[in-house]
């Protein structure tokens, strides 16, 4: 049983990640690899670094911590903001826990002890969730899943392509919801309207990937892979 987690730290306020890494410091079981005030440069190092937590701001120019959380999903992620309105899109993305500003000693503990209780805890292997579908409450197999896209009558619902050709409309889902519920290694944001499932890839380049979906001229689907969902993308196909 792992007794520290090793952590990362993201803050674009150097104050406050100046402050959160001092009381890190207090915490034994962290352990901290590093701290980054731009999301975007803590994204472009995640190849590199070996990591189980980060504990990471939310309201930030460029990227949100929201949008850099659900590129993560295989980690565990803690918030602290000074902003109360973020806390049920935290929870959405399944975060280990929420800390408004300012952030106590005590308070962190807290937060890395559900942290390192989640991390030990033996993961059961799902192979299906339950979801509210147009047609009723429905059991959707991941091996079943080509790629999810949003529904082109409402937004808000969101259309499942299956590899049996049907298709089912999930209803009233968002994207980091629905990834937070999924494998993580197994299914990508390739962009802001799509996710696929990896086993789905027929072959990709920079821009664009191609997919095992005929559709019904026959040729395979292409879909856009946009350059925010980019680099979680290829760290999968190396995987």
């Amino acid at each position: 049983m792992n007794t520290k987690l090793k952590c990362l730290l993201l803050d674009d306020e150097l104050p406050g990640l100046t402050y959160l890494k001092i009381l890190c410091e207090q915490i034994p079981e962290l352990e901290i690899v590093k701290a980054f005030n731009n999301p975007e440069k803590l994204l472009a190092e995640i190849p590199k670094l070996d990591f189980d937590l980060c504990i990471s701001d939310i309201e930030m120019p460029g990227m949100d911590g929201l949008t850099l959380a659900s590129l993560l999903q295989n980690k565990l992620v803690i918030f602290t903001t000074a902003y109360k309105n973020y806390a049920a899109e935290a929870f959405d993305i399944d975060a280990v826990d929420y800390i408004t500003k300012p952030v106590t000693r005590e308070r962190l503990q807290k937060a890395v002890a559900k942290a390192l209780e989640r991390f030990n805890k033996p993961s059961i292997t799902k192979k299906f969730i339950h979801l509210n579908t147009d047609k009723g409450k429905a059991l959707l197999y991941f091996h079943q899943i080509q790629y999810v896209k949003t529904a082109v009558t409402d937004s808000r619902d969101k259309e499942v392509f299956l590899v049996d050709g049907g298709s089912l409309i999930l209803k009233n889902i968002n994207f980091d919801s629905l990834l937070s519920q999924l494998p993580e290694p197994d299914f990508c944001r390739v962009n802001k309207k799509e996710i696929i499932a990896m086993t789905a890839v027929k072959f990709f380049n920079h821009n664009e990937i191609t997919l095992n979906h005929p559709e019904e001229n026959g040729k395979f689907t292409t879909l856009i892979l946009s350059e925010t969902y980019r680099s979680d993308f290829l760290i999968k196909v190396k995987i």
